[in-house]
Protein backbone atom coordinates (compact mmCIF):
# COMPACT_ATOMS: atom_id res chain seq x y z
CA UNK A 1 0.00 0.00 0.00
CA UNK A 2 1.54 3.34 -1.06
CA UNK A 3 0.93 5.15 2.27
CA UNK A 4 3.89 7.46 1.69
CA UNK A 5 2.24 9.09 -1.32
CA UNK A 6 0.65 12.45 -0.62
CA UNK A 7 -3.04 12.45 -1.53
CA UNK A 8 -4.09 14.86 -4.27
CA UNK A 9 -6.02 17.81 -2.84
CA UNK A 10 -8.36 17.83 -5.86
CA UNK A 11 -9.95 14.50 -6.81
CA UNK A 12 -8.48 12.91 -9.91
CA UNK A 13 -11.86 12.08 -11.40
CA UNK A 14 -11.50 9.49 -14.16
CA UNK A 15 -15.06 8.16 -13.99
CA UNK A 16 -16.11 9.88 -17.21
CA UNK A 17 -15.46 12.88 -19.42
CA UNK A 18 -18.96 14.04 -18.44
CA UNK A 19 -17.63 15.29 -15.08
CA UNK A 20 -15.87 18.35 -16.54
CA UNK A 21 -16.78 21.77 -15.17
CA UNK A 22 -16.89 25.01 -17.14
CA UNK A 23 -13.64 26.97 -17.17
CA UNK A 24 -13.51 30.66 -16.26
CA UNK A 25 -13.49 31.55 -19.96
CA UNK A 26 -16.49 29.35 -20.67
CA UNK A 27 -18.42 30.80 -17.73
CA UNK A 28 -17.70 34.32 -18.97
CA UNK A 29 -18.97 33.39 -22.44
CA UNK A 30 -22.14 32.01 -20.87
CA UNK A 31 -22.66 35.17 -18.80
CA UNK A 32 -22.31 37.37 -21.89
CA UNK A 33 -24.61 35.29 -24.12
CA UNK A 34 -27.39 36.97 -26.05
CA UNK A 35 -30.56 34.95 -25.55
CA UNK A 36 -34.13 34.64 -26.77
CA UNK A 37 -36.85 32.00 -26.91
CA UNK A 38 -35.37 29.02 -28.77
CA UNK A 39 -38.73 27.26 -29.18
CA UNK A 40 -39.73 30.31 -31.22
CA UNK A 41 -36.39 30.10 -33.04
CA UNK A 42 -35.38 33.43 -31.53
CA UNK A 43 -32.30 32.60 -29.47
CA UNK A 44 -29.37 34.07 -31.43
CA UNK A 45 -26.72 32.08 -29.58
CA UNK A 46 -28.48 28.75 -30.13
CA UNK A 47 -28.92 29.69 -33.78
CA UNK A 48 -25.20 30.47 -34.03
CA UNK A 49 -24.20 27.15 -32.42
CA UNK A 50 -26.44 25.25 -34.84
CA UNK A 51 -25.14 27.20 -37.83
CA UNK A 52 -21.54 26.73 -36.74
CA UNK A 53 -21.77 22.94 -36.42
CA UNK A 54 -23.84 22.50 -39.59
CA UNK A 55 -21.23 24.46 -41.53
CA UNK A 56 -18.37 22.53 -39.92
CA UNK A 57 -19.85 19.18 -40.95
CA UNK A 58 -21.11 20.37 -44.32
CA UNK A 59 -24.79 19.68 -43.67
CA UNK A 60 -27.87 21.82 -44.11
CA UNK A 61 -29.15 22.20 -40.57
CA UNK A 62 -28.81 21.36 -36.89
CA UNK A 63 -30.84 21.35 -33.67
CA UNK A 64 -29.59 21.85 -30.11
CA UNK A 65 -30.81 19.17 -27.67
CA UNK A 66 -30.40 18.83 -23.90
CA UNK A 67 -28.70 15.42 -24.11
CA UNK A 68 -27.01 13.03 -26.46
CA UNK A 69 -29.60 10.38 -25.68
CA UNK A 70 -32.36 12.72 -26.84
CA UNK A 71 -30.44 13.59 -30.02
CA UNK A 72 -29.98 9.89 -30.80
CA UNK A 73 -33.58 9.02 -30.03
CA UNK A 74 -34.88 11.84 -32.23
CA UNK A 75 -32.68 10.58 -35.07
CA UNK A 76 -33.98 7.02 -34.71
CA UNK A 77 -37.55 8.34 -34.71
CA UNK A 78 -36.82 10.35 -37.86
CA UNK A 79 -35.63 7.33 -39.83
CA UNK A 80 -38.10 4.63 -38.75
CA UNK A 81 -41.74 3.76 -38.27
CA UNK A 82 -43.03 1.34 -35.61
CA UNK A 83 -42.36 -2.30 -36.38
CA UNK A 84 -39.12 -1.71 -38.27
CA UNK A 85 -35.62 -2.82 -37.30
CA UNK A 86 -32.45 -0.94 -36.38
CA UNK A 87 -29.00 -2.47 -36.93
CA UNK A 88 -26.22 -1.57 -34.48
CA UNK A 89 -23.25 -3.11 -32.68
CA UNK A 90 -24.22 -5.10 -29.59
CA UNK A 91 -22.45 -2.73 -27.16
CA UNK A 92 -23.81 0.46 -28.73
CA UNK A 93 -24.96 3.25 -26.46
CA UNK A 94 -28.27 3.51 -28.35
CA UNK A 95 -28.92 -0.16 -27.54
CA UNK A 96 -27.76 -0.66 -23.96
CA UNK A 97 -27.57 2.79 -22.34
CA UNK A 98 -30.65 4.69 -23.52
CA UNK A 99 -33.31 3.07 -21.37
CA UNK A 100 -34.90 0.97 -24.10
CA UNK A 101 -35.66 4.16 -25.97
CA UNK A 102 -35.65 2.52 -29.40
CA UNK A 103 -38.62 0.40 -28.37
CA UNK A 104 -40.30 3.03 -26.18
CA UNK A 105 -40.01 6.03 -28.49
CA UNK A 106 -39.93 4.47 -31.96
CA UNK A 107 -41.61 1.08 -31.54
CA UNK A 108 -38.71 -0.63 -33.30
CA UNK A 109 -36.64 -3.67 -32.50
CA UNK A 110 -32.86 -3.95 -32.67
CA UNK A 111 -30.61 -6.32 -34.64
CA UNK A 112 -27.44 -6.21 -32.51
CA UNK A 113 -24.28 -7.36 -34.29
CA UNK A 114 -21.13 -8.63 -32.60
CA UNK A 115 -18.42 -6.28 -33.74
CA UNK A 116 -14.77 -5.70 -32.98
CA UNK A 117 -14.29 -3.27 -30.12
CA UNK A 118 -17.69 -1.74 -30.76
CA UNK A 119 -17.32 -1.47 -34.53
CA UNK A 120 -19.09 -3.34 -37.32
CA UNK A 121 -18.32 -3.59 -41.03
CA UNK A 122 -20.18 -3.37 -44.33
CA UNK A 123 -20.30 -7.15 -44.80
CA UNK A 124 -22.03 -7.57 -41.44
CA UNK A 125 -24.54 -4.87 -42.25
CA UNK A 126 -25.32 -6.38 -45.64
CA UNK A 127 -25.83 -9.84 -44.12
CA UNK A 128 -28.15 -8.47 -41.41
CA UNK A 129 -30.59 -6.70 -43.74
CA UNK A 130 -33.94 -8.47 -43.81
CA UNK A 131 -35.27 -9.40 -47.23
CA UNK A 132 -38.77 -8.36 -48.25
CA UNK A 133 -40.64 -10.89 -46.13
CA UNK A 134 -43.90 -10.21 -44.29
CA UNK A 135 -42.70 -12.41 -41.43
CA UNK A 136 -39.77 -10.08 -40.65
CA UNK A 137 -39.47 -6.44 -39.69
CA UNK A 138 -38.27 -4.13 -42.44
CA UNK A 139 -34.67 -3.05 -41.90
CA UNK A 140 -34.73 0.75 -41.85
CA UNK A 141 -31.69 2.16 -40.10
CA UNK A 142 -28.05 1.49 -39.22
CA UNK A 143 -26.49 3.22 -36.20
CA UNK A 144 -22.73 3.51 -35.66
CA UNK A 145 -20.92 4.88 -32.59
CA UNK A 146 -17.62 6.76 -32.98
CA UNK A 147 -15.67 6.56 -30.79
CA UNK A 148 -16.99 3.41 -29.13
CA UNK A 149 -17.34 3.75 -25.37
CA UNK A 150 -17.46 0.01 -24.65
CA UNK A 151 -14.73 -0.49 -27.25
CA UNK A 152 -12.33 1.54 -25.12
CA UNK A 153 -12.54 4.66 -27.26
CA UNK A 154 -11.89 2.78 -30.49
CA UNK A 155 -12.20 4.69 -33.77
CA UNK A 156 -13.75 3.58 -37.04
CA UNK A 157 -11.45 3.38 -40.03
CA UNK A 158 -12.77 5.94 -42.52
CA UNK A 159 -12.81 3.34 -45.31
CA UNK A 160 -15.11 1.14 -43.22
CA UNK A 161 -17.50 4.04 -42.76
CA UNK A 162 -17.50 4.71 -46.50
CA UNK A 163 -18.24 1.04 -47.19
CA UNK A 164 -21.13 0.95 -44.71
CA UNK A 165 -22.48 4.21 -46.14
CA UNK A 166 -22.39 2.72 -49.64
CA UNK A 167 -24.35 -0.35 -48.50
CA UNK A 168 -26.96 1.86 -46.84
CA UNK A 169 -27.38 3.97 -49.96
CA UNK A 170 -27.64 0.89 -52.17
CA UNK A 171 -30.25 -0.72 -49.89
CA UNK A 172 -32.15 2.53 -49.14
CA UNK A 173 -31.32 2.44 -45.42
CA UNK A 174 -30.72 5.49 -43.28
CA UNK A 175 -27.37 5.82 -41.49
CA UNK A 176 -27.05 7.60 -38.14
CA UNK A 177 -23.87 8.35 -36.20
CA UNK A 178 -23.84 8.53 -32.43
CA UNK A 179 -20.95 10.96 -32.23
CA UNK A 180 -20.81 11.31 -28.45
CA UNK A 181 -17.00 11.42 -28.71
CA UNK A 182 -16.78 12.21 -32.41
CA UNK A 183 -14.24 15.00 -31.96
CA UNK A 184 -11.96 12.51 -30.21
CA UNK A 185 -12.13 10.43 -33.39
CA UNK A 186 -11.57 13.46 -35.63
CA UNK A 187 -8.54 14.60 -33.62
CA UNK A 188 -7.23 11.05 -33.18
CA UNK A 189 -7.31 10.30 -36.90
CA UNK A 190 -6.42 13.78 -38.22
CA UNK A 191 -9.83 13.62 -39.85
CA UNK A 192 -12.18 16.16 -41.34
CA UNK A 193 -15.65 16.81 -39.95
CA UNK A 194 -17.09 17.22 -43.43
CA UNK A 195 -16.29 13.56 -44.15
CA UNK A 196 -18.96 12.56 -41.65
CA UNK A 197 -21.49 14.98 -43.09
CA UNK A 198 -21.07 13.34 -46.48
CA UNK A 199 -21.51 9.78 -45.22
CA UNK A 200 -24.29 9.97 -42.62
CA UNK A 201 -27.91 11.04 -42.82
CA UNK A 202 -27.84 12.31 -39.24
CA UNK A 203 -25.09 12.88 -36.68
CA UNK A 204 -25.35 13.60 -32.97
CA UNK A 205 -22.44 15.59 -31.51
CA UNK A 206 -22.03 15.76 -27.73
CA UNK A 207 -20.67 18.99 -26.25
CA UNK A 208 -20.59 17.90 -22.60
CA UNK A 209 -17.95 15.15 -22.71
CA UNK A 210 -14.39 15.86 -23.85
CA UNK A 211 -15.30 19.31 -25.15
CA UNK A 212 -16.16 20.36 -21.61
CA UNK A 213 -19.51 22.11 -21.96
CA UNK A 214 -21.91 21.53 -19.04
CA UNK A 215 -24.94 20.46 -21.09
CA UNK A 216 -26.03 19.64 -24.59
CA UNK A 217 -25.75 17.76 -27.85
CA UNK A 218 -26.49 18.87 -31.39
CA UNK A 219 -28.23 16.75 -34.03
CA UNK A 220 -27.11 17.42 -37.60
CA UNK A 221 -28.82 16.54 -40.87
CA UNK A 222 -30.80 17.77 -43.83
CA UNK A 223 -33.12 20.75 -43.49
CA UNK A 224 -36.13 18.46 -43.91
CA UNK A 225 -34.99 16.05 -41.21
CA UNK A 226 -34.13 18.81 -38.74
CA UNK A 227 -37.52 20.44 -39.31
CA UNK A 228 -39.15 17.14 -38.30
CA UNK A 229 -36.67 16.82 -35.44
CA UNK A 230 -37.96 20.06 -33.91
CA UNK A 231 -41.39 18.51 -33.54
CA UNK A 232 -39.94 15.33 -32.01
CA UNK A 233 -37.79 17.37 -29.63
CA UNK A 234 -40.92 19.18 -28.46
CA UNK A 235 -42.78 15.89 -27.95
CA UNK A 236 -39.89 14.55 -25.86
CA UNK A 237 -39.87 17.67 -23.70
CA UNK A 238 -36.60 19.01 -25.08
CA UNK A 239 -37.76 22.43 -26.20
CA UNK A 240 -35.78 24.91 -24.08
CA UNK A 241 -36.40 28.63 -23.91
CA UNK A 242 -33.43 30.95 -23.21
CA UNK A 243 -31.01 28.14 -24.00
CA UNK A 244 -28.35 30.49 -25.35
CA UNK A 245 -26.55 30.44 -22.00
CA UNK A 246 -25.91 26.73 -22.60
CA UNK A 247 -25.26 27.12 -26.33
CA UNK A 248 -22.60 29.75 -25.56
CA UNK A 249 -20.69 27.09 -23.64
CA UNK A 250 -20.85 24.85 -26.71
CA UNK A 251 -19.52 27.60 -28.98
CA UNK A 252 -16.70 28.30 -26.54
CA UNK A 253 -15.88 24.58 -26.41
CA UNK A 254 -15.69 24.30 -30.20
CA UNK A 255 -13.47 27.38 -30.42
CA UNK A 256 -11.13 26.55 -27.54
CA UNK A 257 -11.24 22.92 -26.40
CA UNK A 258 -10.95 20.70 -29.47
CA UNK A 259 -7.15 20.89 -29.52
CA UNK A 260 -7.08 19.79 -25.86
CA UNK A 261 -8.40 16.36 -26.88
CA UNK A 262 -4.99 15.39 -28.23
CA UNK A 263 -3.50 16.00 -24.78
CA UNK A 264 -6.19 13.75 -23.27
CA UNK A 265 -5.18 11.00 -25.69
CA UNK A 266 -1.51 11.40 -24.75
CA UNK A 267 -2.38 11.24 -21.05
CA UNK A 268 -4.34 8.01 -21.57
CA UNK A 269 -1.52 6.36 -23.51
CA UNK A 270 1.05 7.41 -20.90
CA UNK A 271 -0.98 5.95 -18.04
CA UNK A 272 -1.76 2.79 -20.01
CA UNK A 273 1.96 2.21 -20.60
CA UNK A 274 2.54 2.24 -16.83
CA UNK A 275 -0.51 0.16 -15.96
CA UNK A 276 0.38 -2.68 -18.31
CA UNK A 277 3.64 -3.22 -16.38
CA UNK A 278 1.79 -4.17 -13.20
CA UNK A 279 1.20 -7.82 -12.31
CA UNK A 280 -2.39 -7.01 -11.30
CA UNK A 281 -3.16 -5.54 -14.73
CA UNK A 282 -4.39 -8.17 -17.15
CA UNK A 283 -5.73 -7.73 -20.66
CA UNK A 284 -6.11 -4.13 -21.80
CA UNK A 285 -7.98 -2.85 -24.82
CA UNK A 286 -5.81 -0.86 -27.24
CA UNK A 287 -5.81 2.80 -26.24
CA UNK A 288 -6.75 4.84 -29.31
CA UNK A 289 -8.14 7.99 -27.72
CA UNK A 290 -9.01 9.06 -24.15
CA UNK A 291 -10.32 5.80 -22.62
CA UNK A 292 -8.49 2.94 -20.90
CA UNK A 293 -10.31 -0.32 -20.17
CA UNK A 294 -8.21 -2.95 -18.42
CA UNK A 295 -8.71 -6.22 -16.60
CA UNK A 296 -7.78 -6.57 -12.92
CA UNK A 297 -6.17 -9.89 -11.93
CA UNK A 298 -4.26 -11.61 -9.12
CA UNK A 299 -3.76 -9.19 -6.22
CA UNK A 300 -7.09 -7.35 -6.43
CA UNK A 301 -10.58 -7.63 -7.76
CA UNK A 302 -11.84 -4.75 -9.88
CA UNK A 303 -14.20 -3.46 -7.13
CA UNK A 304 -11.39 -3.69 -4.56
CA UNK A 305 -9.04 -1.66 -6.73
CA UNK A 306 -11.71 0.98 -7.38
CA UNK A 307 -12.27 1.27 -3.61
CA UNK A 308 -8.53 1.48 -2.94
CA UNK A 309 -8.09 4.20 -5.55
CA UNK A 310 -11.02 6.17 -4.11
CA UNK A 311 -9.24 6.18 -0.76
CA UNK A 312 -6.44 8.11 -2.46
CA UNK A 313 -8.84 10.58 -4.12
CA UNK A 314 -8.61 8.81 -7.50
CA UNK A 315 -12.09 8.08 -8.85
CA UNK A 316 -13.00 5.50 -11.51
CA UNK A 317 -15.63 2.88 -12.40
CA UNK A 318 -15.86 -0.83 -12.96
CA UNK A 319 -17.39 -1.66 -16.34
CA UNK A 320 -17.64 -5.40 -15.66
CA UNK A 321 -16.91 -7.79 -12.82
CA UNK A 322 -13.23 -7.80 -13.81
CA UNK A 323 -12.63 -4.53 -15.72
CA UNK A 324 -12.01 -0.91 -14.83
CA UNK A 325 -12.45 2.11 -17.09
CA UNK A 326 -10.42 5.32 -16.87
CA UNK A 327 -11.49 8.33 -18.94
CA UNK A 328 -9.22 11.34 -19.48
CA UNK A 329 -10.56 14.82 -20.11
CA UNK A 330 -9.65 18.50 -19.96
CA UNK A 331 -10.03 18.66 -16.15
CA UNK A 332 -7.22 16.10 -15.80
CA UNK A 333 -3.98 18.07 -15.77
CA UNK A 334 -0.47 16.86 -16.48
CA UNK A 335 0.25 17.24 -12.77
CA UNK A 336 -2.65 14.94 -11.97
CA UNK A 337 -1.37 12.39 -14.46
CA UNK A 338 2.06 12.53 -12.85
CA UNK A 339 0.49 11.93 -9.43
CA UNK A 340 -1.50 9.03 -10.84
CA UNK A 341 1.63 7.50 -12.36
CA UNK A 342 3.41 7.84 -9.01
CA UNK A 343 0.57 6.00 -7.32
CA UNK A 344 0.43 3.22 -9.91
CA UNK A 345 4.18 2.68 -9.69
CA UNK A 346 3.97 2.31 -5.91
CA UNK A 347 0.90 0.07 -5.90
Amino acid sequence: MPHEIELPTTPIDLRSDTVTRPSAGMLEAMMQAQVGDDVFGEDPTVNELERKLAEMFGVEAAIFCPTGTMANQIAIKLHTVPGEEVICEETSHVYIYEGGGIAFNSGCQVRPLKGRRGRINAEQVLAAINHDDIHKPRTALVCLENTSNKGGGSMYDLKDIEAISAVCKEKALALHLDGARLFNAIVGSDGDASFYGKNFDTISVCLSKGLGAPVGSVLLGSAANIKKARRFRKVLGGGMRQAGFLAAAGIYALDNNVAQLDQDHKHAKKVAAELIKKAWCGAMLPVDTNIIIFEVIEKYTAPELVELLAGYNILCFTVSDTQIRLVFHLDISTEMVDKLLEFIEAL
